[in-house]
């Protein structure tokens, strides 16, 4: 059912209600920098934050990439998300009671916004009736392997909340139906049971396997993935889709290591749940697992907003197949490592183990100083090039040479990639000094050819240009600039909003369809006189339309800079529409100069002369306009 209209006091509650501190924390390191709290940008790549949240306006806004709103966007864009389902979702978050425009729906609703609660309930309840099974003597086969073979403690299982899946078929179907009186509905779309062939029953989705629950990143269960303990395949079975649990976005353990990852500035993602959970029990717990899958640019977004230098390593077996996996799981990274907007490194670890074979012969500290000697993801790739060959063999060094080329040319930045063409040149001169020069500038030119046009370019015949004495400025720019000032002034300072709206009804008017837009939308608002109010409607409205914001929103927002300058908002609002003036002016007079200097006199005197009395008036004008304008527009931008 598609979710009806919200009643705008429903809206305008929620508002009241939601802290953006809160909301914002949950996806986004947040440190506090005097009056506001900055944090890395989570709807782009950056080093470092310019990310900041304002508590006493409940908005965000990044100086980077102009993202910004309140919280609802903020939810909107990392959720991708509509309004009403923001909305709702705040609304059971801070108890705030739903009104409809349609009030015969609103049971309707209800029943919709509880349903993802009792999925979380349900999924937490199986999680404890998994861990009492554990400890019962159907589990004891269970809890010895993870005791002897996996090496873990009673505190390490609990931590993790380990259980086991018994055998039989419905176990756990009828606990849930018969003795909690669950909806068997409820279940199916939890993944917990299956519907058998015939359509007459149900069964349990995991059976006879080790259970390794998996939270989200506030810590509630949302699936489970189960372990065989025998031979049934897949050795590895995760809950399937639903709508809490959806692999490619789930991160293993995201929960218990967002602080490490924060304080120590790196992540570390390893293949297997146990490979996680070993290096957790040893007290390495800035790591993660990937579920198997390849990651996405949704999990390593998740991941980067908890290290600001971008740190991330990927620790797989060392064999062909932990090779393999790398690879595999590097997926959509790929891109960023190359343009270098993440640091990656693998970690292969020595004699085919993973990590936690690793930590029953190693102990900690070994596995930190691995980390710390892991290589670049490119000098990674290089060591795979040319691992197992015979550089004296003439094919095989024209096959790596070749390789080596065809990996230089994926690296955007020049500085990285000439780094990495003196890397391969040394290796390809198998250290013979004199030829690394010879073999760099090989590289160099299959890597970056030059392309030399000796042709001569042929000669065109030169029109002689009338010139101008008046210099012309970036209308586009200047448009923007004067026509953004002119709105923040009126958003922020109800005082000069009369002015404004009389010399738009007379001398300018709004040119680029963004600020159009948004002129559109105030005067819906224009009989409101607090500043505060008319800013946080227009964000709701633009939200509910389900417009983009990115060209507007950092109008809505003031920082300590654009605080000062509105304290010259009268010069201000002079000089922005003597401005936006003054970009008319030009456009008429670059075209009077294009007709003036395409006219010939001798051919057209008095059209020409024409011409010439239109471009001194503009000029005139121009000069006028520019006298009007007391101080840099780009001042107070």
């Amino acid at each position: 059912m598609q979710i009806p209209r919200l009643h705008p006091d429903t809206i305008e509650e929620v508002k009241q209600r939601v802290d953006i501190v809160d909301v914002v924390s949950e996806h986004v390191v947040l440190r506090k920098r005097g009056k506001d709290h900055v944090g890395l940008c989570p709807f782009h790549d950056e080093k470092t934050p310019s990310f900041s949240v304002s508590p006493s306006k409940q908005i965000y806004y990044c100086f980077g990439c102009n993202a910004g709103g309140n919280a609802i966007k903020f939810l909107m864009e990392v959720g991708k998300s509509s309004f009403s389902e923001v909305v709702l979702d705040l609304a059971r978050r801070y108890q705030v009671p739903v009104q409809t425009l349609e009030p015969a729906q609103r049971q309707e609703l209800q029943r919709q916004l509880s349903l993802r609660e009792q999925l979380y309930e349900i999924l937490a309840i199986a999680c404890q009736f998994y861990q009492h099974t554990l400890r019962q003597p159907q589990g004891e086969i269970a809890l010895e392997y993870l005791q002897s073979s996996r090496k873990l403690n009673l505190e390490t299982i609990q931590q993790f909340g380990l259980g086991y899946a018994p055998t039989s078929w419905e176990t756990l179907y009828r606990y849930l139906v018969e003795q909690k009186h669950y909806p068997v509905q409820l279940l199916e779309q939890a993944g917990l049971i299956r519907q058998r062939q015939s359509k007459d029953s149900y069964y349990d989705y995991f059976r006879d396997r080790l259970m390794i629950p998996i939270h989200d990143i506030q810590g509630r269960v949302i699936g489970f993935g189960g372990r065989t303990l025998g031979e049934e395949q897949p050795k590895y079975l995760n809950s399937p889709d639903t709508q809490l649990f959806n692999k490619g976005k789930i991160l293993f353990a995201l929960d218990k290591a967002k602080s490490t990852i924060s304080h120590l500035d790196q992540a570390v993602v390893v293949e297997g749940y146990f490979d996680a959970i070993a290096l957790h029990a040893a007290g390495i717990t800035n790591v993660v697992a990937s579920l198997g899958t390849a990651l996405s640019l949704d999990q390593v977004r998740q991941l980067l907003r908890y290290t600001e230098s971008k740190q991330l390593i990927l620790n797989f077996d060392a064999d062909a197949a932990g090779t393999q996996a790398a690879e595999r799981a590097i997926g959509e990274i790929a891109n960023l490592a190359y343009r270098g907007e993440v640091s990656l490194r693998i970690l292969n670890l020595p004699e085919g183990k993973d990590a936690d074979e690793y930590l029953h012969t190693y102990t900690p500290e070994h596995y930190r100083e691995l980390l710390q000697n892991a290589p670049l993801w490119l000098d990674w790739q290089i060591q795979q090039i040319v691992a197992n060959r015979d550089l004296k063999q003439a094919d095989q060094f024209q096959q790596v040479a070749q390789k080596m080329v065809k990996l230089l040319k994926l690296i955007d930045n020049s500085d990285t990639r000439n780094h990495y063409i003196f890397r391969c040149a040394e290796l390809l001169s198998l250290g013979d000094t004199r030829l690394i020069p010879i073999q760099a500038e090989s590289l160099l030119s299959q890597v970056a050819p030059v392309h030399n046009n000796r042709t001569p370019q042929p000669f065109k015949k030169q029109q002689q240009q009338k010139s101008s004495a008046f210099p012309l400025t970036s209308d586009r720019s200047l448009l923007e600039q004067a026509e953004a000032l002119l709105l923040r002034i009126y958003l922020h300072c109800p005082e000069h909003r009369q002015a404004i709206t009389e010399a738009l009804q007379t001398r300018v008017q709004f040119s680029l369809s963004h600020h159009r837009f948004l002129w559109q939308q105030i005067l819906t608002d224009a009989d409101d006189n607090l500043a505060n109010s008319l800013v946080s409607r227009l964000q709701t409205r633009y939200l509910q339309l389900d417009c983009e914001m990115t060209s507007v929103s950092h109008l809505f927002y003031l920082d300590e800079k654009t605080e000062r300058d509105l304290l010259r908002a009268s010069q201000g609002v002079q000089a922005a529409i003597a401005c936006m003036e003054r970009v008319m002016c030009e456009k008429r007079y670059r075209l009077y100069l294009e007709l003036w200097q395409d006219t010939d006199p001798q051919i057209d005197f008095e059209r020409s002369q024409s011409y010439y009395e239109l471009l001194y008036t503009e000029q005139r004008r121009l000069q006028e306009l520019d006298r009007q304008r007391q101080f840099s527009l780009t001042d107070l931008i």
